[in-house]
């Protein structure tokens, strides 16, 4: 299915398992609660962003959408559960 950016949330837990089995070949995650994490570029192999709103830097969330765009990189927003995920 491609890459996985997450984007948010310090710990994933279960999330990664659940991700992959769902057929994700490879899941990257970025906290997003330090301001640094601005200056950071999307992979090149990236096929999909995941941005967990309940913990991530609203700054880095505008910034994470404004690249990906420039990247024709879909970007989907969940709350940190699975249910909100799947």
């Amino acid at each position: 299915m491609g890459s996985l950016l997450v984007v948010g949330a310090d710990h994933l837990g279960v999330i990664t398992n659940k991700l992959l089995s769902v057929g994700f070949d490879e899941i990257l995650h970025i906290s997003g609660r330090k301001v640094q994490m601005v200056k950071k570029e999307i992979p090149g192999n990236i096929s999909f962003i995941l941005v967990l709103t309940d913990y991530v830097n609203h700054n880095l969330s505008t910034v994470i959408k404004q690249k990906a765009k420039s990247q024709s990189i879909p970007v989907f927003y969940a709350k940190r559960s699975w249910s909100s995920i799947y």
